[in-house]
């Protein structure tokens, strides 16, 4: 029966709709299942470019998606859990996972894609309540799906070799394979999936419809296109997430301009495989998809220290996380001497407490300048500050696992409290920037009294953090008495200037909102100022009885 135009759009169309939910299905339910294990295998696999290469692979594989790896990754970087170097093996090995869709389409068993899409429906409609069928049953749905997908696009190709416009479009492909890498890569940006276009190419194979010659740069198009996804991830990430993200282009685009060069070659290599491995043509184009990620990695892998230093010529910019970056905790040292890791510790809380100070001094810059570029470091600093404060915490509970005197034991224990601190503390300062960046969007004014108490309470609140950081030694606490002093001074000019506000606002002098946000200004200060008393009385802990007996701690 012969397709009009309209049917072979529609059946197309519709199939690439089943074929992408059937991916997504598919990777949803294998993520439900891997559950926390996604983040935890990127996160302690990737101590060298072969485990990162590894965990991209197992990741990829799981959600079914090299994409989704290359974002999640992005988001890791840029939240500080993994550096550049880490993450470059992750974004190939997920070019390599993604392979593992095309060799499953290459198992050709579409015939009982409705048998196991139907049973996929019934694990999931009659025992969800079992967490474990449930997700299995997605995933079944999804592999059913998948194939079902594609016998429908198949279908809806088969016609357009009747077409002028669409043999000539192939045989341009086949003697320029540029206009290839030009389709393929337009065609993945458009639908979203590697995986997708690589499936429309096998079906395209298949059908007879393209010479291997046409479908190989096609092929090359599709990792480039797959590129542009992570690459929007990152235009509103850190400098780090832009770097990834230009190292996943890169790597992509170098490789298919590598097998470009080589095309000849490539195509009486994959011919040769074929017909010695008598591979059917969805196999075949798998073949090709793998050999060109692997190949791809394998040529890049020694250059993973090049890369990075390219990006970081490319992508210009300072890159927080490697400025802060714990230097101290060893987990070696851990095991063989805690009371010297405990020494290395203090030394990343002290470098905790510098980041967050540092996040004070750009708030006050951006709140008298409203560069957008500093609300936007405030940011990345404080993603920073999470990392940091997390590897800490982890660092430091690792040590109750080990014979550790009651000495160190405290020590352990007031290291953990300020590092609490110190991530509160950077919460408060982000408040406070917000603030500022309600006060320019919405341009609100303060009263010029109002902005000289407001710079006076932050003088002293800022002396006050500055001090308990310099001040901080778990071994030989000094001048700590003079922070909680200072912080009992920010109390007290807190205190008065809500009274100044009062009268100003009984006056007229102040509008609603200009008082309002000095209210809530005022208040994150003092809230701040408060914590750096904090932190000097945890430090304190038991010199705090022998403070003199004029020392008033609380008021």
């Amino acid at each position: 029966m012969e397709l009009s135009p309209m049917e072979v759009i529609f059946l197309f169309l519709g199939g690439l709709g089943i074929f992408l939910y059937g991916i997504k299905q598919m990777g949803d339910g294998l993520q439900a299942s891997a559950g926390d294990r996604l983040r935890e295998i990127l996160n302690r696999m990737t101590s060298n470019p072969l485990k990162g290469i590894l965990a991209g692979i197992i990741v990829t594989i799981l959600i079914q998606t090299s994409t989704g790896t290359t974002v999640l990754t992005i988001g890791l970087v840029s939240a500080g859990f993994m550096t550049l170097r880490q993450s470059i093996g992750v974004i190939m090995g997920a070019n390599i996972g993604t392979t593992v869709t095309a060799f499953i389409i290459g198992l050709k068993i579409g015939d009982y894609a409705l048998p196991i899409l139907a049973l996929g429906a019934f694990l999931i409609f009659f025992l969800k309540s079992s967490p474990k069928a449930y997700n299995i049953g997605r995933v079944l749905f999804g592999f059913g799906a998948l194939f079902y997908g594609l016998d429908l696009m198949g279908q809806g190709m088969k016609p357009l070799a009747d077409y002028q416009w669409f043999t000539d479009l192939m045989v341009s492909m086949s003697t320029n394979p540029f206009l290839g890498i030009v389709v393929g890569t337009t065609l993945t940006v458009i639908v979203q999936s590697s995986s997708a276009t690589i499936g429309i190419l096998q079906s395209l194979y298949s059908n007879g419809l393209l010479e291997l010659s046409a479908g190989l740069p096609l092929l090359l198009g599709d990792n480039i296109g797959t590129t542009i996804t992570a690459v929007l991830a990152a235009l509103v990430g850190s400098i780090a997430a832009k770097r990834a993200a230009a190292v996943h282009v890169i790597f992509n685009v170098i490789g298919a301009t590598i097998f470009m060069i080589i095309m000849p070659l490539f195509v009486n290599l994959i011919s040769y495989l074929q017909s010695a491995m008598d591979l059917n043509p969805e196999m075949t184009i798998a073949f090709a998809h793998g050999f060109f990620n692997v190949t791809n990695t394998l040529i890049h892998l020694p250059f993973i220290a090049a890369l990075a230093w390219i990006v970081t010529r490319i992508v210009p910019g300072r890159d927080f996380s490697e400025d802060y970056k714990p230097n101290h905790l060893d987990p070696h040292l851990l095991k063989r001497s805690p009371g010297l890791a405990l020494q290395g510790a203090q030394k990343e809380v002290k470098n905790l407490g510098n980041l967050t100070l540092s996040i004070l001094d750009d708030t006050k810059e951006y709140s008298e300048t409203n560069n957008p570029k500093l609300y936007k470091q405030i940011k990345e600093k404080v993603n920073v500050v999470d990392t940091l404060q997390d590897s800490l915490r982890s660092y430091l509970i690792d040590a109750s696992k080990y014979d550790i005197s009651a000495e160190d034991s405290e020590r352990q224990s007031t290291l953990l409290e300020v590092t609490r601190i110190f991530y509160k503390v950077s919460g408060q300062i982000n408040e406070y920037a917000d603030l500022f960046n309600k006060k320019h969007r919405e341009n609100i004014e303060l009263s010029e009294p109002a902005q000289e108490g407001l710079e006076d309470l932050f003088n002293h609140v800022y002396k006050s953090f500055r001090k308990s950081i310099e001040s901080l030694d778990i071994y030989n606490p000094q001048d700590l008495e003079e922070v909680i002093r200072l912080s009992q001074k920010s109390y007290k000019i807190e205190n008065k200037l809500r009274k100044q506000h009062i009268k100003r606002l009984n006056k007229g002098i102040c509008s609603t909102d200009g008082g309002l946000l000095y209210v809530d200004l005022i208040s994150t200060l003092e809230r701040i100022g408060y914590n750096a008393r904090n932190i000097s009385e945890t430090n304190l802990s038991d010199e705090i009885d022998d403070l003199a007996e004029d020392f008033t701690i609380y008021e």
